[in-house]
């Protein structure tokens, strides 16, 4: 899926995994986060992403004209788990919206882990 925005010049087409590495860039630089981690369907292990892997740790569907962010993250012991969310959620779809020209409609968080 890639997304594509037209104007006045033309067309721009934004690749999936570009978009899924801005929103995994945007979720580390929050406070309360420690790593992102991806949940395998077929046996429910969760594995933990280094920086390298961050598009492992979001999906991204187009719903539209707009995206829907699923983000699979693993927070620090000790930090208020709805406030870390609420960051991530405003700084995601601010910096998906400003870096791609991409409207995002839901970006929703899933802590998978707490870390100590």
């Amino acid at each position: 899926m890639e997304c594509k925005i037209k104007n006045d010049i033309g067309t721009i087409f934004i690749n999936e995994d570009v978009m899924m590495k801005v929103a995994g860039y945007a979720a580390l630089e929050c406070y309360g986060i420690v790593a992102m981690c991806a949940k395998r369907a077929t046996d429910g292990l969760v594995e933990w992403l280094g920086r390298e892997n961050l598009s492992k740790g979001v999906q991204i569907r187009n719903v539209g004209n707009c995206l829907d962010v699923d983000l699979f993250i693993v927070v620090e012991y000790g930090v208020s788990i709805a406030e870390v969310c609420k960051n991530i959620v405003d700084t995601v779809r601010y910096k998906l919206e400003n870096m791609t020209g991409v409207k995002v409609r839901k970006v929703n968080v899933n802590v998978e882990g707490v870390r100590i």
